[in-house]
């Protein structure tokens, strides 16, 4: 089997996850579901990376040439965002919590939760209409609606993470190391939420079959995610991802934040911000 250099991509990032998909399981068991929605987005977006480097692997080795394989390794290479994003607002409500373990404000971030869900929902769909001629319009839409809700739910990742730094002397102990490992990886989440902005607005098209018959002559040609430039995608897609999920996985392996609660000299009147203020 020859492949491509997108393929050998596909490939590495396939190396890249599993062992990072082994580890997200043992974080999700060391936290559990109801404490750590976050950890349980880490996972899925694991899950996603190595599914969706699998499909493009297959597209390359089966003849003819299946385009079904290449639109769907490429929508989940495109919709990982959302789950990366997710986790990072699961993570973040994970610090507003009570030193009894009590969430606050499920109710706010439920619905930004849903917005990262809505983006998600609109660039797959987005991706499936803008491969066929007959609705590559519409989809184009989608898909540039949905990496926009990606750019809202960011800015709105950074607002909370600078409320939380601004109150930083009511954030439990281990809940402040875990908001320092956020805000390291907010920057490589800011190059990879760009990269997809630049890669969604490079094109009106996702026609898999039509890349090689009709070049691509936008000012963005180099950040397409079919036909730019694979030394940029490989540095803002795939090594911002892998440097986020490096962060999250050592601070969740490192940090013992179970220790955060029940502790016998924690008194819930010092942690205001942990009380509802929304």
């Amino acid at each position: 089997m020859a492949l491509d250099t997108r393929g050998i991509l596909a490939a590495v990032t396939i190396a890249m996850y599993i062992p990072f998909l082994f580890l997200s399981v043992m974080v999700v068991y060391r936290y559990g579901i109801s404490r750590g929605d976050g950890w349980v987005l880490l996972l899925v977006f694991c899950i996603i990376r190595v599914l969706g480097g699998s499909l493009l692997v297959a597209a390359e080795d089966i003849t003819p040439v299946n385009t079904g394989l290449y639109i769907g390794g490429y929508a989940l290479e495109a919709s990982g965002l959302s789950p990366l994003l997710v986790c990072t607002l699961g993570l973040l409500h994970s610090i507003f919590q009570t030193p009894d373990g009590e969430s606050r404000h499920k109710r706010l971030f439920r619905l930004l939760q849903l917005l990262g869900l809505v983006a998600l929902i609109l660039t797959i769909i987005g991706i499936s209409d803008a491969s066929s001629s007959s609705s590559s319009s519409s989809g184009n839409t989608m898909r540039r609606a949905g990496v926009i809700l990606f750019v809202v739910l960011y800015i709105i990742l950074v607002g909370i993470c600078l409320f939380l730094w601004s109150q930083v002397r009511f954030v439990l102990k281990y809940r402040k190391q875990l908001l320092k490992a956020i805000s390291i990886a907010l920057p490589f989440l800011a190059i990879r939420t760009l990269y997809s902005v630049l890669s969604t607005f490079s094109s009106s098209t996702f026609d898999i079959s039509s890349t090689s018959s009709q070049p691509n002559t936008s000012d963005l040609a180099k950040f397409n995610i079919l036909t730019g430039e694979w030394q940029i995608y490989l540095v803002m897609d795939m090594l911002m991802e892998y440097a986020v999920v490096i962060i999250y996985t050592v601070a969740a392996l490192v940090l013992p934040l179970n220790q955060d609660y029940n502790s016998p000299d924690l008194n819930q009147d010092n942690y205001p911000l942990n009380r509802p203020q929304w």
